[in-house]
């Protein structure tokens, strides 16, 4: 999983990760923007989570993180779709919608994401 971070025009943090993974930089530009205490909340619930068969939840305007002891996903608030609707052999693209990671390199992430809002 592969991250970079930028600062535009605005001086705004802009967040681009690698292909896979793009739903992870969308939750971070769209829900984060910067506010560090809900990555406090996150890095809490994380190890609350630590050995246990729990989840926790943090639903956004536009996505919805879910965190296990050892799973991320990021989801698009609106990919959830009605399954009969679909043409038989076709599927959504949902790459830019939908993530999964490990709980440690999504960790990792945060924090050079924290730097990064510290530091630069």
């Amino acid at each position: 999983m592969d991250y970079e971070f930028l600062r535009d025009v605005t001086g705004q943090v802009v967040v681009k990760f690698s292909m896979g993974h793009e739903a992870i930089g969308h939750w971070i530009n769209e829900e984060l923007k910067g506010d560090l205490n809900i990555l406090d909340q996150i890095e809490a619930a994380a190890a609350e989570l630590k050995g246990s068969e729990r989840q926790w939840q943090l639903a956004g305007h536009e996505y919805t993180l879910l965190l296990d002891s050892e799973e991320v996903m990021i989801r698009a608030n609106q990919l959830e779709f009605e399954s009969d609707e679909m043409e038989e052999g076709m599927n959504y693209y949902d790459e830019e919608s939908l993530s999964f990671c490990g709980v440690e390199d999504f960790l990792a992430a945060l924090q050079a994401y924290r730097n990064f809002m510290l530091n630069h």
